[in-house]
């Protein structure tokens, strides 16, 4: 008995250190993260100001308004005019430069504070997180009480899954009976969509279908092979993501055009579905198979230390052990990749509402800096710049109804702007080096936005992330 006792003593000792140490090191990662605080008493804290002599790209329409004034009010768009009066306020001289809205991603996995630095240096100012976390909604709270510089934040729910396991972070339902009450449930705790995904069921996938409609609630959509593709064309489906679900499912590996065409009118008559293709994670694919240095690469070290650790590096090994096997592999991705931009192509003809999104966060996609890359790869498909830019402003915003307030430039809609040196109508990639963000009216020079980069490069976190996904697996499961 005096043994047991002792041995019980020595489990909870054990125990109570494990969760010191715990506690410990996710304070000391806030700490490290420090520098995104709203100080409330600080010049950065502002969020008013009068911008004159810019020329600004509204996004409402294809045009430009030559020498104007913006005068921001407490992080809302308040006036834009030829003049504008106003007393007491700091005024920022905008001569020869531009004031576009702030860009969008619409298809992120954020791993912790420091990918919302990264996303702000590059000119992103919302994000819509797809993989949803206790975490997430941590970090939602601080976006909302003003706390810390973050791009808008948006999250889904947990990644909703069938009876199939496919992994230990998605969420397996194996009766639509749960389906209820976990979709109130996720929408009293702050998640602001469904993540459908991989694998699930008609049964499980018509409850979420209902209960999401009942909630007042949208569902973004991962393919399930396990419906048909039009299955996703539902109206309470606000937007399906990744082109290479269209090769994946509906067309079998099969690259045939005129295949596609009939699952591109689906898609354009069902009229209230937006399309976000994530180009970048899968060419990202491709780039790692001829790049066997890779890993080692300066650009990763922007990336999240476990993802890089874990998921960067299976996805290499994976793609480079094919690689081994099949020497065809690498010149079948680069088809597919090529179709995927025929994918693209055709969906704008079609006038479906292209969204752009990256899937930053996982394998060797970057947080922040991918969203150019993907840009890039829509100009290719042909579309103008304007067209382009729409993807990421406007399109985005009018997606879900809670994003409505940005993506242009107009009176009142939310400041989230930025101030950059070239038209990006004719150069594009002036978005990647903004002079200014402003993110609810909050202004960030160029100076701090590199800042933000050096804090998030090889930053020394893996614990911290292992111990929130441990959260995840704990009390989401």
């Amino acid at each position: 008995m005096k043994i047991l006792k002792r041995l019980l003593k020595i489990i909870f000792a054990l125990i109570g250190v494990l969760v010191l140490t715990g506690v410990i090191t996710l304070w000391l990662d806030s700490l490290g993260t420090s520098y995104l605080r709203i100080n409330k008493n600080e010049p950065t804290s502002n969020d008013s100001y009068l911008i004159i002599n810019v020329n600004i790209i509204p996004m409402n329409k294809d045009t430009i308004l030559i020498d104007k004034m913006v005068y921001i009010k407490e992080g809302i768009i308040e006036k834009i005019a030829d003049s504008i009066r106003v007393k007491g306020i700091e005024i920022i001289d905008a001569k020869n430069k531009y004031l576009t809205p702030g860009l969008i991603d619409m298809h992120v996995h954020v791993w912790d504070k420091y990918e919302l630095g990264l996303y702000l240096s590059n000119g992103v100012t919302a994000v819509r997180n797809l993989w949803g976390m206790p975490m997430h909604l941590r970090i939602k709270e601080d976006v909302i009480k003003n706390n810390i510089f973050s791009p808008e934040f948006f999250t889904s729910g947990p990644k909703l899954t069938g009876r199939v396991f496919i992994g230990d972070d998605n969420l397996n339902i194996t009766n639509p009976s749960e389906v209820k009450e976990m979709v109130i449930s996720y929408k009293n705790r702050g998640y602001d969509f469904i993540k459908t995904y991989y694998g699930l069921d008609k049964d499980i996938f018509d409850a979420v279908i209902e209960q999401a409609k009942i909630s007042e609630t949208d569902i973004v959509a991962h393919p399930s092979q396990k419906v048909p593709f039009s299955y996703h064309l539902n109206p309470q489906i606000k937007s399906i993501e990744h082109a290479e679900e269209i090769v994946q499912q509906p067309l079998q590996f099969d690259l045939d055009t005129i295949k596609l065409q009939p699952i591109i009118d689906s898609i354009a008559l069902s009229n209230h579905t937006s399309y976000c293709p994530t180009i970048t994670v899968f060419n990202n694919i491709y780039q790692m198979m001829i790049d066997d240095s890779i890993l080692d690469s300066e650009s990763l070290e922007f990336m999240n230390p476990l993802i890089k650790k874990v998921d960067s590096k299976n996805q290499f090994d994976r793609w480079f052990n094919e690689k081994q096997k099949d020497s065809n592999v690498v010149s079948r991705i680069k088809n597919q990749h090529d179709f995927h931009l025929a994918i693209v192509r055709k969906l704008h003809k079609a006038g479906v509402n292209i969204v752009c999104g990256t899937d930053a966060g996982i394998g060797i996609t970057l947080p922040g800096f991918s969203i150019h890359k993907e840009l890039k790869f829509y100009k290719e498909c042909g579309l103008s710049n304007y067209e382009v830019l729409k993807t990421a402003t406007v399109n985005a915003s009018k997606t879900h109804s809670i994003m409505n307030s940005m993506g242009t430039i107009e009176v009142g809609k939310m400041a989230n702007l930025l101030l950059v040196d070239e038209n990006p109508l004719l150069a594009l990639s002036t978005l990647e080096n903004p002079t200014y963000v402003f993110v609810k009216g909050r202004k960030l020079n160029r100076e701090t936005l590199d800042f933000y980069n050096e804090k998030a490069k090889n930053r020394k976190n893996l614990m911290a992330s292992a111990l929130r996904y441990l959260e995840n697996l704990i009390f989401e499961k």
